[in-house]
C-alpha cells in the first residue's frame, strides 16, 4: 500500500504548495514592490509550502498505511458489529471536523486549504478509537454478546521464523487451534528457506526441503497462512527484518531461535517460542509409576536398553539389552 504514502504526500504538496501561493498573493497585494520581485516571492512561497507538505505528507501517509494494514487484516476476521461501530466511529469524526471548519472558514487565504486535512484527522482519530475499542462501546449500548476488547483491539498475527518452519512441530500445532491469528509467512523467509533447500551440504538441503514441505502442508490445511511479499533491503540479516515486520504488524514472532527469542523481546517484540511449548507440554512422570514402552536399541552401559516417550523423551531401561524390539512395561526409579 505503498501507494496511499504516495497520495498523501501529493495531496499535501498541493495543499501546502495553494495554500503559501494565497497566502502570498493575499501579503503582497498589501506592498508596492515591482511586479517581477512579487511573481518570484510567490513562485517561493509556494515552492516551500509544497516543499513542507511533501515532508509532513511522508509521515501521515506511513500511519494512514499502518491502518490500512490493521483493517485489511482485521475485516475478514472481526464481527459485522465492529465494522459498523468502526463506520459510525468514523462518520462522528467527520462530523466533529464539521464543526472544527467553522473556525476554519474563518482564517483569512488558508483557511480552505486545512479543510482536507481536518477531516482527514478527525476521520482517522475516531475512526481508530472506535476500531480498537469497539466492544467497549458496543458495551455501552447493551449490546452484552461482544468479546472483551483487549489493548490491541484483536488477536495479533504470528510471524513465522525460518527455524520454526523448519523445525516442523508447527505444522502439528496449527490445526489444534492454539495458535489464534494469521500466520505471516514474509518472502524473504520463504527466499531463506529456498536457499537453504538448494544447499549442497546433504544435511541443511534436507532441513531445507522438510522446512517447504511444512510450508505446503500448511497452505494446505485451513492454517489462515498468508505469504506477505514486503521485504526491506536496508536490513541484511532475516532477524532484523523479521523484528521490524512483527513491529509494523503488530505482531509476534514464532520461532525455536534462542538468540532471536532474546534480541525481539530486548525491542519489544513478543515471541512464541516452540521449544518453551513443548517443554511446558512434556508429561510430568514420577518415581513408581510404571510405562509402557518399545525398547528400540541398545544402551551405552552394559544391558541397557533405550526406550522413547511419545514426546520424544528418552528411557534408559536396566536389563533391556536383549529386549530390543519389544514392547515392556517398565518401573520409573529416577528421573533426570
Amino acid at each position: 500500500m505503498i501507494w496511499l504514502v504516495l497520495i498523501t504526500r501529493l495531496l499535501l504538496a498541493l495543499v501546502g504548495g495553494l495554500g503559501a501561493y494565497r497566502a502570498a498573493v493575499w501579503i503582497l497585494d498589501r506592498t508596492s514592490l515591482s511586479r517581477s520581485y512579487e511573481m518570484l516571492l510567490i513562485g517561493l512561497a509556494a515552492l516551500v509550502g509544497a516543499v513542507i507538505g511533501l515532508l509532513i505528507g511522508g509521515p501521515l501517509g506511513r500511519q494512514f498505511q499502518r491502518l490500512g494494514g490493521v483493517l485489511d487484516r482485521a475485516t475478514a476476521k472481526v464481527s459485522a458489529a465492529a465494522l459498523f461501530i468502526t463506520a459510525i466511529g468514523l462518520v462522528v469524526g467527520l462530523g466533529i471536523g464539521a464543526l472544527g471548519s467553522m473556525a476554519l472558514f474563518r482564517l483569512p487565504v488558508i483557511g480552505i486549504y486545512l479543510l482536507p486535512l481536518l477531516f482527514m484527522f478527525t476521520g482517522y482519530i475516531f475512526a481508530y478509537v472506535a476500531f480498537r475499542r469497539h466492544a467497549d462501546i458496543a458495551r455501552l449500548f447493551g449490546l452484552k454478546n461482544l468479546p472483551a476488547s483487549s489493548g490491541r483491539g484483536m488477536v495479533s498475527p504470528k510471524v513465522l521464523d525460518t527455524s520454526a518452519i523448519i523445525d516442523a512441530r508447527i505444522g502439528d500445532i496449527v490445526p489444534t487451534l492454539f495458535l489464534e491469528g494469521e500466520l505471516i509467512l514474509p518472502g524473504f523467509v520463504l527466499e531463506e528457506l529456498q536457499s537453504i533447500a538448494d544447499s549442497t551440504e546433504p544435511l541443511r538441503r534436507a532441513r531445507g526441503r522438510r522446512g517447504l514441505e511444512c510450508v505446503e502442508a500448511l497452505r494446505a490445511g485451513e492454517s489462515r497462512l498468508v505469504i506477505l511479499d514486503r521485504d526491506y533491503p536496508g536490513l541484511g540479516e532475516v532477524d532484523a527484518k523479521l523484528i521490524k515486520l512483527a513491529k509494523e504488524l503488530d505482531a509476534k514472532i514464532v520461532t525455536t531461535d534462542f538468540n532471536l527469542n532474546k534480541v525481539a523481546q530486548i525491542q519489544g517484540v513478543e515471541v512464541l517460542n516452540v521449544n518453551n511449548l513443548a517443554n511446558a507440554l512434556k508429561p510430568v512422570v514420577l518415581p513408581g509409576e510404571s510405562l509402557h514402552v518399545r525398547v528400540v536399541r541398545e544402551g551405552k552401559e552394559e544391558d541397557q536398553g533405550v526406550a522413547y516417550l511419545d514426546d520424544g523423551t528418552m528411557v534408559v531401561i536396566e536389563g533391556g539389552r536383549y529386549r530390543v524390539g519389544q514392547e515392556v512395561v517398565v518401573e520409573v526409579t529416577s528421573v533426570l
